[in-house]
């Protein structure tokens, strides 16, 4: 079976290949105490990243592509845990409806690119037509050739604009994605991320590998790169992948307006309604104190 890895850059003798397990290819592990130091000092300079975006005006796209249970979805949340929902989205499309089917290929991702001062996280994009789509049948060679010639000219056009554009591959190894798989099936809160279609990705590996290898080759240009993620372990993946992030916009920290707390003004002769007029719900966290009757 093929390995899911980028393919060899120009000049670097043997490429850049990913380790067999974690990035620096051992089982090694950050212990969870400075992971989440290290990840808390990572949103705040999100934080910072955000009020900077919104003062210039910038306009931010992340592209999140790689194979089902490779970390995307779970890095994702981590960056946007405390940043606002009004100024950076989420774009996870569904399949596209039969009108979409007949637009342009790109039509439906345009009307979710940011405008100034906002970020759009893209959790898969534009790239599943040299992904899902050519893998399971639903688009016919010549609509992904003619993709593959387009797809560097559109997003130039959007570097062009004036978009800070990044494009992530979360790497993940056959095995692993695997076991991640089976962890699935028995987790009730995670049953929902399977479906048919990442069942039909266990045999089709190599099929994805080829698609994958081939998306690069056309997709990977000086002005609008790929990188690659090696997401074996999932917390080294998600730092990685942030601090990267990070390092390659030249954001600062702007002064944000002071806002101050007014002093509580004297209370008037407001009087609250009695309780009785209101339905509050049941006390549930009383029961799980000992009190029998709070959910009465």
């Amino acid at each position: 079976m093929s390995k899911d890895k980028p393919r060899d850059k120009p000049g670097k003798k043997g490429g850049d290949k990913p380790g067999k397990k974690g990035g620096n290819g051992s089982d090694a592990k950050v212990s969870n105490g400075v992971y989440e130091a290290e990840m808390f000092r990572l949103q705040t300079e999100l934080v910072k990243l955000q009020e900077w975006t919104r003062a210039v005006g910038a306009k931010v796209v992340i592209v999140f592509e790689g194979r089902d249970a490779a970390g995307k979805g779970g890095t994702i949340k981590r960056i946007t845990e405390y940043l606002s929902p009004r100024s950076v989205r989420i774009a996870a499309l569904p399949a596209p409806s039969d009108r979409e089917k007949g637009q342009w290929y790109f039509q439906r991702y345009i009307e979710h690119l940011p405008t100034k001062g906002e970020i759009v996280l893209f959790d898969r994009s534009w790239y599943n037509r040299a992904g899902v789509e050519r893998v399971m049948g639903f688009c016919t060679p010549q609509e992904e050739a003619l993709f593959l010639r387009q797809c560097p000219i559109f997003e130039q056009m959007l570097i062009d604009d004036g978009i800070l554009l990044r494009k992530y591959w979360f790497s993940v190894s056959e095995e692993e994605q695997l076991r991640r798989f089976k962890s699935r099936l028995n987790d009730p809160l995670r049953r929902w991320k399977l479906s048919p279609m990442d069942m039909e990705s266990i045999y089709r590996w190599e099929d994805y590998s080829r698609a994958k290898d081939d998306m690069m080759v056309h997709t990977d240009t000086a002005s609008s790169p790929w990188f690659v993620v090696e997401s074996h372990i999932k917390k080294h993946a998600r730092l990685n992948m942030i601090s990267h992030l990070l390092s390659s916009i030249p954001y600062h920290e702007v002064e944000l307006e002071q806002v101050e707390l007014p002093k509580r003004p004297q209370i008037g002769n407001y009087r609250r309604p009695p309780r009785d007029l209101s339905t509050y719900v049941p006390d549930f966290s009383g029961t799980l104190l000992g009190d029998r009757e709070a959910s009465l």
